[in-house]
Formats: structure tokens, sequence, C-alpha cells
């Protein structure tokens, strides 16, 4: 279960199913729009009932089917019928939703420690953020971070890419087997000479059989790869966001230094504002003013390791310059430093 910011609980399901109409009802009615027009040619030139031929269609589609069977294992049909489902039944998350999420881990790791990331490891519904969360907790170096992950982008690159292939290959055969069946009918034609009925009775299976297999492969297994080679890049692209922000994490980057790297993979107009701020972090963490510092400027600045090295840097240059009889206010002169006030 997932608390939505209204306080209403919803499962993951019903996330997944709002989110895809959100994001593919234009699609979908863009599809029923150009397969009505698409048969309205059909009909304006003749009656439809001449396309319509259960022996031709049989022929291509077992055809198809079974030089498939023959060519790929069962159990690869049954995960790329699982894969077609997914793809056109369940949306992706927006590259902004995972940035954000990351900077959230990031300052959490931070304010808590890391076995306070545990907890998020066990509630994410996205597996690879899972795995990554889970390499932070067991205290993994970032380099074996990178690579682990690297690894598993790597190859479900390639499972992707077969279930491609076999696409590809119906694509391929489907035609084919159109041919086959203008074959069959051609052959049942010649039989049929001087017989006017057969030749009548013949002459739809040799033409509709091709228009089976072209529309098979041209209007059905080669989208169906197009759409799973979309969503391969859009989740690969995902998985490296993911893949840098936890090496970042693991590696005790500075939030606000992590935002800037994590929105070069967003667009122009998803960089718009700050995606981590001081209102942000007290209402994710239910954290008291006093526990961030309040700074001013309402950043995360003052909150980090980094300014204690740049306070040690400070120091360092004010000891050295009041060596060289310099005004120590210079010094002092730093976003970073905050606020003292005067004794």
């Amino acid at each position: 279960m997932t608390e939505t910011p209204s306080g209403s609980n919803k499962t993951s399901k019903d996330n997944d199913r709002d989110s895809f109409w959100e994001h593919g009802h234009k699609n979908l009615l863009g599809l029923v729009l150009c397969v009505m027009i698409f048969c309205t040619g059909f009909v304006l030139d003749g009656n439809l009932a001449m396309y319509i031929n259960l022996s031709g269609f049989a022929v291509v589609l077992g055809g198809t089917f079974g030089a498939t069977i023959l060519s790929y294992r069962m159990d690869r049909l049954e995960i790329l019928a699982k894969v077609l489902i997914t793809s056109y039944g369940r949306a992706l998350r927006d590259p902004d939703s995972i940035v954000e999420i990351l900077l959230e881990l990031s300052v959490k790791r931070r304010l808590k420690g890391v076995m306070a990331l545990q907890d998020d490891e066990e509630e994410t519904t996205i597996i690879f953020l899972r795995q990554a969360l889970g390499f932070i907790v067991d205290n993994y170096s970032p380099e074996q971070i990178r690579e682990s992950l690297h690894a598993e982008m790597y190859f479900f690159r390639m499972r992707r890419d077969e279930m491609i292939r076999i696409l590809h290959t119906m694509a391929d055969v489907a035609p084919a087997f159109g041919l086959v069946g203008s074959v069959v009918g051609l052959i049942g034609m010649l039989a049929g000479v001087g017989d006017s009925s057969v030749i009548l009775a013949t002459v739809p299976i040799a033409l509709t059989s091709t228009l089976y297999g072209i529309i098979l492969s041209n209007f059905i297994f080669i989208p169906f790869s197009a759409n799973i080679k979309e969503r391969t890049v859009k989740e690969l692209m995902l998985q490296k966001i993911i893949t840098e922000g936890a090496v970042a994490i693991a590696a005790d980057l500075h939030p606000r230094m992590l935002e800037r790297k994590l929105k070069s993979f967003l667009t122009p107009s998803a960089r718009r504002g700050s995606l981590i701020s001081i209102n942000k972090i007290r209402e994710r963490f239910g954290l008291r003013g006093d526990q961030t510092n309040q700074e001013p400027d309402e950043t995360l600045y003052l909150k980090t390791t980094e300014y204690q090295e740049l306070h040690a840097s400070d120091s360092q240059k004010l000891s050295s310059s009041q060596n060289s009889s310099s005004d120590p206010k210079t010094i002092y002169n730093s976003p970073y430093r905050p606020y003292e006030p005067e004794e």
C-alpha cells in the first residue's frame, strides 16, 4: 500500500491504472480513430464481407505462430506475452519523480544514517531501486554498486532485445504465409477449371491471404516491437538515473550537487525550480525548525559535511591571513557560513 499526499490509501495497481489512463488515453483514442478510418477504406470500396476469409486467416495465423514456436522456446513466448501486457497496461514513472525520490533518500541518509534506508528498500515498488538501496544498506562501495547495477542493466537490455527479435521474426514470416495461402487458393482454382462455382470459392482465399499476412506484419507485430523498444529505452534511462543516484548516495555526495547532476537527465522544462527545499525536508521527515538550523535561504547547504570542510578551509585561511596582517572579515565572506550573532 502507498499513501497519497491527500492521505487516502491506494494500491500500486490503482496508481498504475490511473497513470496509464493519464498518459495513454490519447494513444488509445488515436488508435481507435485510425482503425475506424482503416476499416472505412474497405467498406467504401465494396462489401466488407468480401474481405472475410477464415480459411486464409487460419493459414496465415497458424503458419506464423507455428514457425515462431519452432524458432523459440515456449517459455520465451510466455515472457513476450507478459512484456506486452506490461508495456501496454502499466505506465512508467516520470524521470523527475525518480530524481525527487533519490534526493529525498540522499537527505534521509544524511539526517538519519544509512540504516534508515532499509525501510525504503522494503516499501518501494521499483525493483531496480530496491536492489540499489540494498547495496547501499549492505555497505557496498560506490564502484561495486555501479558494477552490479550496470550488469543488471546489460542483461535487462539483452532480454528485451530477445523479445524484439521474436516479434521481428513473426513480422517477417507473416507475409510469407500470406503467399502460402494465396498459392493454396490458386491450386484450388486451377483444380476447378471449367467450374465457375469452384473458381469463385477459391479466388478469395488466393487474394485475402496475402492481405492478412501484410496486415499482421505491419499493423500488429512491427508496432508491438517498436513499443517494446521505446519502453526499453525509457526504462534504461530510469535505471541509469537510479544508478547514478545510488552511487552518489553511497559516496555521501552533497544533496544539492546530486540534484544538479540528476537534473541533467531531465528535459529543460522539468529542471525548473528546486526539488529539495527545507520545507519539503521538514514535511517529509517530520523535523522541527531547530533540527534543520532554519536556514534563511531555505536550502540544505549548511546541513552537510561539505560545510565542515569549507569551514576548516576558512579557518586555515584566517590563520594565514592573520599572519600577513590581512582583514579577517574578507575570509568569512562565504555563503556556506551560518549566521553567528556579533558579541
